[in-house]
C-alpha cells in the first residue's frame, strides 16, 4: 500500500482526553504516521496555562483565540501542506491501528472523492438505559460528515473555501462543509476506519444549552435552503411543534391577563399536555429515577420557547450576515502584511512575496463580479528610503503576480505631512472608488492594521482586518469584522454582501 500523504488536526479547549487522541498518531509505523500533527489550542482565555503536549518532531501547537472549532480548523489545516487533512476531536479514542486503516480508506480513493469519514462508535451505558444527555451523543453513530473524523482532500478543502467562521460552535459548521464540497461536484465516502467517543456528561441543563443550535440551523437554512436536512439524511426537527407549544402558552398567559380564566384554563390544559407529551417521549426510553424524571419534566417545558428564541436570534443574525449592508462592488487590499509579505521600505521587485491566499483571495473576488484594487502607503518616498520609480516597479511585481487590479493609489507622504490619503485617512478609499465609478460605501477595505480598517471607517467602507503578528490586540478588539486569512476575509464579505448570488455558491470555480 503506498504512503498516503495526510496531516492531522486536533482542535482543543484543554480536554484531557487529547493524549488518547494523540497516542496512536505518534506510535504509529513510519509508513502509516502523519506528515504532520497540528493541535490548535482554541481557549479563550490568552493567559491560560499552557497545554503540555508529548516531545515529538511532527507536533506542532497553534492557537485560534477562543472562536470555535471552525475557525480552529481553519487556523490548523491551512497551517498545513499535505494532500489530506484529517479533523479529530480532541475526546474522540482512535485506536492503535487507526494510522494503517485510515491509509487503507485513503488509498486509491478517485479524483471526485473529496472525503473520508470514519465511523463513530458510541459505548452503550453500563448498567441502565441511556439518559438523555447519553442518547443526544450516541446520535454520532449515524451523523454525516461529522469532523470527529473526517478526512478532506486539500484540494477540495482550498476550493470549496475551509470552513465558515460564522458558525460559532460545534455544530453544523462541518455539515455546512460538506454541502459545499458536494456543491463543487465531489463525493463524501465512508471509510471502514472506527473511532469509539465516549459519551460525556453534559449536566443537568445540557439540553437547553443545546437549544442554541436551533440559531445555526437558521444560518444552515439561509445558506443551503429549506431542505437541507434531507441532502445529510437528518429527520426534521420539533421546531412546529415547539412554536405551536409556545404559541399555546403565550396565548393562555394573554387569556389569563385579559381575565378570560375559562379560555385561559382550556389553553393552560392544552399547554400541559403537549408539554407531559414532550417530557414522556424524552423519558420512556431512558432510565426514568427520579432525578431524570425531574429533569425531563423542568427542561421539557423549558425548551419550546428557549428553542423559539434561539431560532428567532439566529434569522435575525443570519440576515444581517446575509447582506444588510449596500451590494458590495470592490474590495481594496492593504498591499504590504496583506497582500505581499511585509519587506520594511522595499524598493526591489525580486523581495515580493504574496501571502498565503493572496492568489486565491483575489481570483475569489473576481469571481464574485468585484472589483479589485490597491491604496498602500509608502512612506519611504517621503523620507527618501525609496523612489517612486522603485514603489512603481514592486507594485507592478504584485500586479504581475496576483492582478491585474483596476485601481491602485498610492500615497507618498509621512505621518508628519498630515496629507488626506495615508491611511488612516479616507482620501485613497475614496479616490480608488471614485477612479472605479462607485461610492466609498459601495467597497470594503482589507488590511492588517488598524489604520486600514480606520480608512475605511473614515471613508464610509466596510473593512475586515487580518491580523498578523505585527497586529495589535488593542486593534483586533476594535476591527468591525476579522478573518483569519485573505481568502476568508473575501469569502465573508463575498457570502455576506455580494446581491443575488449565494445560490450560486460563487466562490467554487466550478459554479462561478
Amino acid at each position: 500500500m503506498p504512503r498516503t500523504d495526510y496531516a492531522v488536526v486536533v482542535p482543543t479547549v484543554g480536554r484531557p482526553s487529547l493524549r488518547r487522541v494523540l497516542r496512536p498518531l505518534l506510535e504509529a509505523a513510519p509508513e502509516d504516521a502523519p506528515a504532520e500533527i497540528v493541535v490548535v489550542d482554541d481557549r479563550p482565555d490568552p493567559d491560560a496555562e499552557p497545554l503540555v503536549l508529548p516531545d515529538a518532531p511532527l507536533l506542532r501547537l497553534l492557537r485560534s483565540g477562543g472562536h470555535g472549532p471552525a475557525v480552529a480548523r481553519e487556523v490548523g489545516w491551512r497551517a498545513t501542506d499535505a494532500a489530506w487533512v484529517v479533523f479529530l476531536d480532541d475526546d474522540v479514542e482512535p485506536p492503535a491501528d487507526w494510522p494503517r486503516r485510515l491509509r487503507a480508506d485513503l488509498a486509491d480513493l478517485p479524483d471526485d472523492v473529496a472525503g473520508s469519514q470514519g465511523r463513530i462508535e458510541v459505548p452503550l451505558p453500563d448498567g441502565h438505559r441511556p439518559t438523555d444527555a447519553e442518547r443526544a451523543a450516541l446520535g454520532l453513530r449515524g451523523a454525516r460528515w461529522i469532523t470527529a473524523d473526517m478526512a478532506y482532500r486539500r484540494t477540495a478543502l482550498h476550493r470549496a473555501g475551509g470552513f465558515d467562521p460564522r458558525f460559532p460552535r460545534a455544530y453544523r459548521e462541518d455539515t455546512d462543509l460538506a454541502l459545499r464540497v458536494l456543491d463543487a461536484g465531489y463525493r463524501l465516502v465512508r471509510g471502514a476506519r472506527v473511532c469509539a467517543h465516549p459519551p460525556r456528561p453534559g449536566g443537568r441543563w445540557a439540553s437547553l444549552r443545546a437549544q442554541r443550535g436551533n440559531a445555526d440551523d437558521a444560518l444552515m437554512r439561509r445558506l443551503h435552503g429549506p431542505r437541507w436536512r434531507d441532502r445529510v439524511g437528518e429527520a426534521p426537527g420539533r421546531l412546529r411543534r415547539h412554536a405551536a407549544t409556545t404559541a399555546v402558552l403565550a396565548a393562555g398567559l394573554a387569556a389569563a391577563v385579559a381575565g378570560r380564566r375559562r379560555l385561559s384554563a382550556v389553553l393552560g390544559g392544552l399547554w400541559l399536555a403537549r408539554t407531559a407529551e414532550f417530557a414522556w417521549r424524552r423519558t420512556s426510553p431512558g432510565p426514568r429515577t427520579a432525578a431524570e424524571v425531574t429533569d425531563m419534566a423542568v427542561t421539557s417545558a423549558l425548551i419550546p420557547p428557549l428553542a423559539c428564541a434561539q431560532r428567532l436570534y439566529g434569522e435575525l443574525r443570519a440576515a444581517r450576515l446575509a447582506g444588510a449592508e449596500p451590494p458590495l462592488r470592490a474590495v481594496l487590499f492593504d498591499r504590504d502584511g496583506t497582500l505581499v509579505e511585509d519587506v520594511p521600505y522595499n524598493g526591489d521587485p525580486e523581495k515580493v512575496r504574496p501571502r498565503p491566499t493572496a492568489r486565491a483571495a483575489v481570483a475569489l473576488a473576481r469571481r464574485a463580479g468585484l472589483r479589485v484594487g490597491v491604496v498602500t502607503n509608502q512612506s519611504g518616498i517621503a523620507r527618501g528610503l525609496l523612489t517612486r520609480a522603485q514603489v512603481d516597479a514592486v507594485n507592478a511585481r504584485v500586479d504581475a503576480l496576483l492582478g491585474p487590479f483596476d485601481v491602485w493609489r498610492v500615497c507618498p507622504h509621512a505621518e508628519e505631512d498630515r496629507c488626506r490619503c495615508r491611511k488612516p485617512a479616507p482620501g485613497m478609499v475614496e479616490d480608488a472608488a471614485a477612479a472605479l465609478g462607485l461610492r466609498p460605501r459601495d467597497c470594503a477595505v482589507v488590511g492588517d492594521i488598524g489604520a486600514d480598517m480606520a480608512a475605511a471607517a473614515a471613508a464610509g467602507a466596510r473593512g475586515v482586518l487580518v491580523p498578523t503578528p505585527a497586529t495589535l490586540d488593542a486593534e483586533r478588539r476594535a476591527a468591525p469584522r476579522t478573518a483569519t486569512d485573505l481568502l476568508g476575509a473575501v469569502r465573508l464579505l463575498v457570502d455576506a454582501h455580494v446581491p443575488d448570488r449565494a445560490e450560486e455558491r460563487v466562490w467554487f470555480p466550478s459554479r462561478g
